[in-house]
């Protein structure tokens, strides 16, 4: 698709309650960073944020298997998502000194597999959260 073609792609805007669910996963992650810091494994910033989206009273599932199917090969737990919130945000959680495109393309990946259309890409290794976090869309 060439790029006058994406650009004339319009897509449904988020529904309200897909939006709500991502106000709350966006201000745990900042009650998360606020306490924490940066510095620390993504895997305590996961296993925080998860319980901060949880006591919002939300569904939260973490290092969700998602099946990849090539042709007729079906992968069981091909990828593994970070954390699915409501069943409608997918969230990303890193732990890195400098983002890498190939995480985007991940998010995105995660995106289309699933049919989900909000996802969330949050680095906590930064001084001010708000600069470690990426919206997609799809």
């Amino acid at each position: 698709m060439d790029s006058r073609a994406q650009k004339a792609r319009v897509f449904a805007p988020i529904p309200p309650e897909v939006e709500r669910v991502g106000k709350i996963v966006l201000d745990a992650a900042f009650r998360v960073h606020s306490a924490l810091g940066p510095g620390l494994l993504e895997s305590v910033y996961l296993t925080c944020h998860a319980y901060e989206i949880r006591e919002s009273g939300l569904l939260v599932e973490t290092q969700v298997a998602v099946p990849v199917t090539y042709k007729n090969l079906r992968m069981e737990g091909g990828l593994r998502l970070d954390m699915l919130v409501e069943k409608c945000v997918i969230v990303e959680v890193k732990a890195v000194e400098a983002m890498n495109p190939v995480y985007e393309a991940q998010l995105l990946t995660y995106l289309r597999l699933t049919g989900v259309r909000l996802g969330y890409l949050i680095n906590f290794t930064v001084p001010h959260l708000k600069n470690g976090i990426k919206r997609m869309v799809v």
